[in-house]
């Protein structure tokens, strides 16, 4: 009779070459004290310019270019200072921007607005990535809007079809995007667009909107058409003003 031993030797208990390789650091174009910095001096309640609007305290989120949030920050004093659901909103804003956006080409998440109605060429695109409610109201509600909100390191996904989303830039292309919420859409947009600018990350290439790149389209006639396929509607304060003073901003068919 001849007898077998078999020796089996263990590294460790189910240890595998990819979970002992250290985790690479999140990219991402901000940090969450420079969001909450921007913001604040965008926003007129903290003592920044007046947007147009209401007036209101704003919620930001940040994705990276993997579409990943990775800053949330809100410009009062505490999370309900600005209105609650425009913390979903503004993070999928910015997924929006960042997912039709591409390194030669910026596409705001106001510029989708005309397409995206019925009989535009983007119809549906409302619905086409529905956001991840896993991801929104997950965590501690005391945690929303701090370094430490749960969104972070999470895609949240969703697809915005008004102002408030944009893409960043800096001299090497497409970084991530930026959403804004809490106030009327032409609002948000102009907010973020101010943000944007301080955070030096609006190095846009191109457009929709030749002139001034993703810019915010006031071209939407009487009869609901625009001409230029990528209008958004005026709201009903002086917000479409406020954005041509910025240049954040056109009017008329600007799209040949």
């Amino acid at each position: 009779m001849v007898g077998f031993i078999l020796v089996i030797c263990c590294l460790g208990p189910s240890a595998s070459p990819a979970e002992d390789q250290p985790s690479s650091p999140m990219s991402c174009p901000v940090d969450h004290n420079q969001l909450a910095d921007v913001l604040k001096k965008s926003v007129k309640p903290s003592g920044g310019p007046s947007n147009g609007g209401f007036d209101n305290n704003e919620w930001a989120a940040v994705v990276n270019r993997e579409g990943v949030v990775c800053a949330v920050a809100y410009s009062g004093d505490k999370a309900d200072d600005q209105w609650l659901g425009s913390r979903a909103i503004a993070a999928e804003k910015a997924n929006t921007a960042n997912a039709f956006s591409l390194k030669n080409k910026a596409m705001a998440s106001a510029n989708l607005y005309a397409g995206s109605q019925p009989g535009g060429i983007l119809f549906g695109a409302g619905l086409s990535n529905p956001p991840s409610p896993d991801v929104i109201y997950s965590g501690r509600p005391e945690d929303f809007g701090t370094a430490h909100d749960p969104m972070v390191g999470k895609p949240v996904g969703g697809v915005i079809v008004f102002g408030g989303g944009l893409a960043l830039y800096d001299d090497h292309g497409i970084t991530g995007a930026i959403g804004v919420s809490g106030d009327s859409s032409c609002a948000d947009h102009n907010v973020a667009w101010r943000t944007r600018h301080y955070l030096g990350l609006d190095h846009v290439p191109a457009g929709v909107s030749p002139n001034m790149k993703d810019a915010i389209i006031y071209d939407i006639g009487p009869d609901g058409k625009s001409p230029s396929g990528f209008g958004h509607p005026k709201c009903n304060g002086k917000e479409d003003q406020i954005a041509t003073d910025l240049g954040a901003g056109v009017s008329g068919n600007v799209v040949r």
